[in-house]
């Protein structure tokens, strides 16, 4: 199981919410800022430092199930992680080989604000994304840090991630 994390604060409370679900479910935990990946290309062509194939063939193509941490910024997922979901683009043009390997994998989310509550659409780009992919999707959790900061998560009550 492999957490992938992308948020624009490194060390913030989408890393303290990920790292507790990560250790509650024994999963390995990645922060996508670790990593150089460059915004997709049409002409599928990338400077040598990129890190997007290397993870997919290392990490994400090695796991079963990746959940998708990500901050809610105005209704969706970060920007990191946007670019990762655009790189996926890349499966389906230049490197269908790995793309198929995708199909019948779990996609997971958690979703982190600084509210108790979600909006459900949060999730649908993730939960189209793996349908279009051929992946099973869920379950879903919404997380947060409280006024004592410690990371609370809860999981939503369908997998969806529609309350």
């Amino acid at each position: 199981m492999l957490l992938l994390q992308a948020s624009a604060r490194p060390g913030g409370d989408t890393f303290h919410v990920a790292q507790r679900l990560a250790n509650e479910l024994k999963a390995e935990h990645l922060d996508l800022l670790d990593y150089k990946i460059h915004p997709f290309s049409y002409e599928q062509e990338y400077p040598a430092d990129d890190d997007f194939l290397r993870l997919i063939e290392t990490k994400v193509l090695l796991s079963d199930q990746i959940i998708f941490a990500s901050p809610v910024y105005w209704y969706a997922m970060s920007g990191p992680m946007k670019i990762f979901f655009d790189r996926l683009s890349d499966l389906l043009k230049s490197r269908k080989d790995l793309g198929r390997q995708l199909r019948g994998k779990r996609m997971s989310v958690l979703s982190v604000s600084n509210d108790e509550q979600i909006n459900a659409s949060f999730y649908e780009a993730f939960r189209l994304s793996a349908e279009y992919l051929g992946m099973e999707y869920g379950p879903a959790w919404h997380g947060w840090v409280g006024i004592d900061r410690k990371a609370q998560i809860h999981k939503t009550q369908s997998p969806t991630g529609i309350p």
